[in-house]
Parts: structure tokens; C-alpha cells; sequence
């Protein structure tokens, strides 16, 4: 018998709803958002559109300026748990 396994949801698209997740909470725009992270406002919204790709150490960034640990950007389940929390 095959064993199939659940599909595995795609880094980038967490990372994306993350951040579009976490800026919510703060109340920021892409533009506070790059700001805080001293980076440009057109490649955070590239990258909440999965149009970019983004290194470890801009990630870090991101998670530095949310003041979030970074494993939060790419936790799959950050939104339940940003609901529980409220």
C-alpha cells in the first residue's frame, strides 16, 4: 500500500501570511514595516506577494524589527496561535 503524505505548505507563503499576520497586530504598513527593518518598502511587499525571494539575513531583520524570534516567520501555525492570544 502507498503511503501518501500531507502536502507540506510552502516556506514563502507562510512567511508571507506571517508577516501580513504580524504587521496587523503592530498596526504597520509595508512602509513602517521596511522602515523598522531598514529595508525597502518594494521588497517587503515583493516578498508578501511571492515575488522575491529573501535571505536568512533579511528575514532576521523582519524579525528583529516585529520583535518576534524569527522561527515565528515561518511557523505554520503562528495564526491560531496570534487568535488564542487575543
Amino acid at each position: 500500500m502507498k503511503r501518501t503524505t500531507p502536502a507540506r505548505p510552502n516556506p514563502r507563503e507562510i512567511l508571507a501570511l506571517n508577516l501580513k499576520r504580524l504587521r496587523a497586530v503592530h498596526g504597520w504598513s509595508q512602509d513602517t514595516l521596511a522602515l523598522e527593518a531598514g529595508l525597502d518598502r518594494t521588497f517587503v511587499a515583493h516578498v508578501e506577494r511571492l515575488r522575491r525571494n529573501i535571505s536568512l539575513d533579511n528575514i532576521e531583520k523582519l524579525a528583529v524589527a516585529l520583535g518576534v524570534p524569527l522561527a515565528w516567520l515561518l511557523d505554520v501555525d503562528l495564526g491560531s496561535q496570534l487568535e488564542n492570544a487575543e
